[in-house]
């Protein structure tokens, strides 16, 4: 029995030897690229890679362990597997073309080959070789023989072509089966953590080209083929496009493009503070609820507070990237689940680079869930801080690093990097299932009062935070920027997913960089959490014309509105009128001025628009 779990085990050393001379392949081709880069950190490649490149031999490796089974509960005691090789030589010859196809995707787009890469070669393959034209052909062909050879030298020295079984008991003959199966379901999904396999399990480094190193390129282009079915064709067709496009530009469009400027200077530092689940309802100014976020609440009186802001969608990886980038949510997804369409979105850190910030992100969960890492390192963020950065004995929660050891490292870490710098903080222990490293405040028998009782917790920490910042040096030269990534359910239990109180968050400027006259003053302009970009921008005198979904709540001349959106449902609001729409029922779920007819079909014309125009850039990138 030993002998066969060997037989499986050299069939996986043959592919992870395999994928990493396609990788070595790929750092020899692209050498160029990497001469400013540490040679620890090219070689750290290969074992960031281990992840996907396990789970795409699990994949590989269901054919065989199926059939393997099957002669496993025969009576046979000898099977010929010389068929295993030659299945490997068919795997080889096409995983090598994918190879070559994807040197030169790279080298002219600087992505790995994807859906979009692919597609023409098999639904236009003579426009496809007549754009190929520039792709150095017999490189290409010497670089596949290489590949190819390589393969087929491993698949004769290491794939056995026979299988002797030796007599076992049926019940022993069970429990292997299951473990085998158990374990190659664990190596293709990548462990039994919250976080499945996905793009970021490979990202480690801030040199993007390592990170699409490390990713194995089968695993991707399958991932990228299974995606595309949701993304070549825009399920939001309500109107021809032109007519969609125009809606939306107008309500992006400015008479004067002029700030209130509200900084008393231009180039301060910034600290993000993105709060898990900190919904407007939490707090006494904007949800009436008393205790729950007493220092939050105090900010108030010394900030700027923006009243009227709605996150963009109903989860994390939505609200990350809408107020990172200033892109808006997809109905069904977020723009995370496909990081070659990701990168080439703006984000507030890029135009912070551009001007000399320096970039750190701080967060006590995994980077890696919903692709988080993949667009912070494709977006210039110089530090990544992360659950793996802490020691095993702080991850006492189900995500990771309690919000007030985060905070700490932030603190302490911050204080010693050069000035400018623009530091983002994601929470996660107001999150489910709501645990604490501190007794409850309003006790932990009732989900709501778990609720209460972390994000009371949050709150705490953001003001021992803040004690400890005010006696630093660079406290007094820096903003500070609270606002949640999504609204929530609770406290108040009584608002449905459609229903537009549930988006309803805070967003909070403050610190001593804000004018006096501007200290404790509201502005209830109608926004969303997208509009952090541009706001924020357009203080810092930096151009913000590419962020085309955010819009500056600080100009005077800007439309008061905002987009959200959750599975298959959309809502728009604006001057207090809001209609949310389901998609799969083609019914409005809630309108706040029934008898406004006027209004209501404008709004739902400006939501469906919008949904349409944002899924056909998304499908354009």
């Amino acid at each position: 029995m030993f002998k066969n779990l060997i037989f499986f085990a050299r069939f996986f050393l043959f592919w992870l030897l395999f994928f990493a001379i396609d990788r070595l392949v790929f750092l020899c081709i692209f050498h160029k690229k990497l001469r400013e880069i540490p040679f620890e950190e090219r070689i750290s490649t290969f074992y960031y890679a281990l992840r996907l490149d396990f789970s795409m031999a699990a994949y590989i490796a269901v054919i065989p362990l199926l059939i393997f089974i099957f002669w496993y509960f025969s009576k046979r005691t000898l099977v010929n597997f010389k068929w295993l090789s030659i299945y490997n030589k068919i795997l080889v010859t096409i995983f090598g073309f994918f190879s070559i196809v994807n040197f030169n995707t790279y080298r002219e787009w600087g992505i790995k080959i994807n859906h979009s890469a692919l597609a023409p070669i098999i639904e236009t393959p003579k426009e496809a070789m007549a754009s190929s034209g520039s792709s150095p052909f017999l490189f290409s062909m010497f670089i596949w023989v290489i590949l190819i050879g390589s393969g087929f030298y491993l698949n004769f020295i290491l794939i056995k072509k026979q299988i002797i079984f030796v007599k076992t008991p049926i019940w022993l003959k069970s429990i292997v089966v299951v473990l085998l199966l158990g374990f190659n379901f664990l190596l293709i999904r990548g462990g039994i953590d919250v976080a499945p396999n996905n793009q970021s399990m490979a990202y480690f480094s801030k040199y993007e080209i390592l990170n699409h190193a490390s990713l194995n390129t089968e695993w991707n282009l399958i991932s990228s083929i299974l995606a595309s079915t949701k993304t070549n064709k825009n399920p939001y067709l309500y109107f021809d496009n032109a007519t969609a496009d125009k809606q939306v530009s107008a309500l992006y469009k400015v008479e004067k493009d002029t700030t209130i400027s509200i900084l008393k200077t231009q180039k301060p530092n910034i600290i993000l503070f993105i709060l898990e689940s900190f919904t407007a309802d939490l707090t006494k100014k904007l949800g009436n609820e008393d205790g729950i976020t007493p220092n939050f609440d105090s900010l108030i009186n010394k900030g700027v507070l923006f009243t009227n802001i709605y996150s963009a969608g109903n989860r994390t990886d939505k609200g990350l990237i809408g107020t990172l980038s200033g892109f808006p949510t997809l109905g069904t997804g977020s723009i995370v689940k496909w990081p070659e369409k990701m990168q080439k979105i703006p984000a507030i850190s890029q135009k912070l680079y551009q001007n000399n910030y320096q970039l750190s992100f701080y967060y006590g969960g995994e980077s890696e869930f919903d692709n988080y890492k993949a667009f912070l390192l494709s977006h210039n963020y110089q530090k990544l801080i992360d659950k793996n950065s802490f020691d095993k004995k702080d991850m006492n929660s189900k995500w990771g690093a309690y919000d007030g050891l985060v905070f700490n490292r932030q603190l302490q870490e911050i204080s010693q990097e050069k000035q400018p710098f623009f530091s983002t903080i994601l929470s996660l222990t107001n999150h489910e299932p709501f645990e604490l490293p501190t007794k409850p405040k309003f006790g932990n028998k009732e989900i709501i009062q778990k609720f209460k009782s972390t994000a009371y917790y949050t709150d705490s920490c953001i003001n021992d935070y803040l004690s400890k910042a005010r006696k630093q040096n660079w406290y007094k030269n820096t903003l500070f920027i609270f606002v949640a990534d999504h609204g929530h359910l609770y406290p108040k239990n009584k608002f449905e997913i459609f229903q537009p109180q549930r988006y309803h968050i805070p967003l909070l400027f403050y610190g001593d960089v804000i004018k006096d006259k501007y200290q404790g003053k509201e502005f209830d302009k109608i926004g969303s959490q997208q509009d952090v970009a541009a706001t924020l921008l357009a203080q810092l005198n930096i151009p913000h014309k590419d962020f085309s979904w955010s819009k500056n709540l600080l100009n005077p001349y800007s439309k008061h509105f905002a987009f959200f959106s959750w599975d298959n449902g959309l809502g728009f609001i604006n001057d207090n009128h809001c209609v949310t729409f389901d998609n799969i029922g083609k019914n409005i779920l809630y309108n706040s001025h029934p008898k406004d007819s006027i209004q209501t079909n404008i709004n739902l014309k400006l939501g469906k628009s919008y949904l349409q125009s944002v899924y056909q850039q998304f499908i354009k990138l």
